[in-house]
């Protein structure tokens, strides 16, 4: 055995959850420990390089004060740092990359960098530990608490055991679930199960999940050529037809998602075409002044690029490194194609100007840190979140079911792409919602919470509440949660059931800023 690390609080995951997570628990005055898999702090907002999924009122209201902060504090350091043109300066919702995606799109590497300023404080006074390039490997139970989780080096291979009073899975597949042996779900439940619309028939399928992308970066430098070598699995992917896309997914025709008809992309802006590269586009060139890109940045996460051929958790390690492989030559197959093969409005075929961005993403492949992660597995939790609570066609007055046990707010469509099963999308419009205690609180594990994508939802329902700030208020809350308890001396369970410590408690959260109701909004 290695080193031993003791805190109140022990986060296992350093992506978008457990980074809110660290920063609350350690404002709330507790010690914390927090391990991360890569070398990137933030999940979704840098490893993964996707720009902030988001609801249509972010701006105003809608998420956390500290995730406001953080949506800031990006805006503020490109004001600091980069040479804008004295009109992108000025724009008080700076959008630095232009992606239509979202109202603030931008690089991996200042999502990163204002996350470890936000962090700062708390890591170097040694309230906050974080430990880099570490997996969870074993963890200690007795009776229905955990004692210790190991978490292993990625580079070392030494095993530091970390000892805690609670402990918090911010894990981007719930890897601490299975290792505490706490109950869980993965994949898609059975409407007999849950009763919802859209959920499968007959039995439960439980590989049956999301399919899941490995994102790139790439900028645009007409007249050069900056084609990679041949995928090995180039021929297949460049052939592959899913049954329910109208074209091979190495394309310019897609679906949308909500009527699965066809539709066509271009690369950039042509007449009824939907612009690919804009789309998640992190960095405008247009913005920054004295030429400092020469080109525009997209980040490729793209319907092209999404895997579904087969799941990644719960499976043999060498079926998971296979399924990760093959994601990996398929992005890489679709930059490939479109450096190649794409047809052009001149009549040429490729895109050769196309370079791949390895310096954005900060690996030698020029793919993400880690692939982007849409369904994890779910704790088996006091409350399950059904498509019923939250979905416009099932709530005929117009709002989503109200919780009294709230501790956040989010709002997006439930948005299920492609799965391992064979599933097109789900796209269905849905309620802005609050996110319950009860679907953080495990079933039988007492100092476990959910602090992620793996809360109480099922695989229709994960489907809006997997999104950037959605997951951010998760962290937040599940740590504030561990806080109050350790105050109380309480367990999550009995806060949640005594009406007296709930209220408090929610008191609690909306003085950090955690807005725990909906003014009245439409449907998204």
């Amino acid at each position: 055995m290695g080193r031993e690390i003791m805190a109140d609080i022990v986060i296992v995951g350093g992506g978008t959850g457990g980074c809110a997570a660290a920063m609350a628990a350690a404002s709330a005055g507790k010690t914390v420990v927090m391990t991360e898999e890569t070398s990137w702090i933030g999940g979704q907002l840098t490893s993964q390089a996707v720009p902030p999924d988001e609801h249509p009122w972010i701006e105003s209201f809608g998420c956390t004060a500290r995730y406001r902060a953080f949506r800031e504090g990006v805006r503020n350091y490109y004001r600091r740092h980069y040479p804008l043109t004295a009109v992108a300066r000025a724009r008080r919702e700076l959008n630095p990359g232009g992606g239509s995606v979202s109202r603030l799109c931008h690089e991996p590497r200042v999502a990163l960098a204002v996350l470890e300023q936000m962090l700062a404080p708390y890591e170097n006074s040694g309230r906050l530990t974080v430990l880099r390039r570490h997996v969870p490997v074993r963890a200690e139970t007795a009776g229905d608490r955990i004692a210790a989780v190991d978490a292993r080096s990625l580079d070392t291979g030494d095993v530091v055991h970390l000892v805690g009073r609670y402990f918090l899975d911010a894990t981007e597949c719930g890897d601490l679930l299975p290792l505490a042996g706490a109950e869980y779900v993965t994949g898609a439940e059975s409407r007999d199960e849950t009763g919802e619309p859209h959920a499968v028939p007959g039995a439960p399928k439980p590989a049956d999940m999301q399919g899941f992308t490995w994102c790139f970066a790439v900028d645009y430098l007409e007249g050069e050529n900056h084609v990679i070598d041949k995928p090995e699995e180039y021929g297949f992917w460049r052939e592959y037809k899913p049954d329910f896309w109208p074209d091979r997914l190495l394309s310019l025709t897609g679906v949308q998602p909500a009527t699965m008809e066809p539709v066509r992309y271009s690369l950039f802006p042509e007449p009824s075409r939907f612009p690919l590269f804009r789309y998640r586009q992190i960095a405008d060139a247009a913005l920054f002044a004295n030429g400092l890109y020469r080109s525009s940045i997209s980040l490729v996460n793209w319907p092209q690029n999404d895997y579904w051929l087969g799941p990644i958790i719960d499976v043999p390690e060498a079926e998971r490194a296979r399924h990760l492989h093959r994601a990996k030559q398929l992005s890489l197959s679709l930059l490939y194609w479109l450096q190649t093969e794409a047809p052009r409005p001149d009549g040429k075929q490729g895109y050769p100007g196309l370079r791949l961005r390895r310096d954005v993403v900060g690996t030698e492949d020029g793919l993400a840190m880690y692939p982007y992660i849409r369904e994890s597995r779910r704790i088996r939790a006091e409350f399950t979140v059904l498509e019923q609570h939250v979905a416009a066609v099932c709530r005929p007055g117009g709002r989503a079911e109200a919780f009294g046990d709230s501790v956040g707010i989010g709002c997006y469509r439930i948005d299920l792409h492609p799965s391992t099963g064979g599933q097109p999308y789900i796209d269905i419009s849905s309620l802005p919602f609050q996110i319950p205690l009860g679907a953080l609180l495990p079933i039988r594990l007492d100092n476990l919470l959910a602090a992620g994508k793996n809360i109480g939802t099922t695989h229709i329902t994960n489907g809006c509440y997997r999104l950037h700030p959605v997951e951010w208020n998760i962290g937040e809350a599940a740590a504030l949660c561990a806080a109050c308890c350790l105050d109380r001396e309480l367990s999550p369970r009995a806060l949640r059931a005594n009406p007296e410590a709930l209220a408090a408690f929610q008191h609690t959260l909306e003085q950090h800023g955690i807005e725990l109701h909906w003014p009245a909004v439409r449907a998204v």
